[in-house]
């Protein structure tokens, strides 16, 4: 079994909610890693944030299911990004049989867009 999400999203607004929410923007929606990562730069913030819902649409919980601390990319120095679950997502993941989710990530100067495909057993 196969479970897609896609997810696209303007830079400019990622931007302008961190201008304005500042850290508490950062802590509800990104992990300590993906902050350290980001630091604080629009375009990588936006393409983390669009992980995140395209792995929430593929979990088929949208926002509400599943807190957006609970879905993590993590970024090895010269690899690419992976799909990190916690808590309730990774819960719901493994009641779906999902044993691995791929990530795509990509943007231009005014949108971050995110593919996942996950698979199930």
């Amino acid at each position: 079994m196969i479970y897609t999400g896609v997810d696209l999203i303007e830079i400019e607004r990622i931007g302008q909610v961190y201008e304005r929410y500042g850290d508490r923007f950062l802590r509800r929606c990104f992990t300590e890693g993906e902050q350290k990562y980001a630091r604080g730069r629009a375009p990588q913030l936006a393409s983390r944030f669009a992980a995140k819902e395209a792995v929430m649409k593929a979990l088929g919980t949208g926002v509400r299911g599943v807190a957006w601390t609970e879905v993590e990319v993590v970024r090895m120095h010269g690899r690419a990004p992976e799909i990190v679950l916690h808590r309730r997502a990774k819960t719901r993941a493994e009641r779906m049989g999902i044993t691995r989710i791929a990530v795509s990530l990509s943007h231009s100067r005014e949108f971050a867009i995110a593919s996942v495909v996950a698979e199930a057993d």
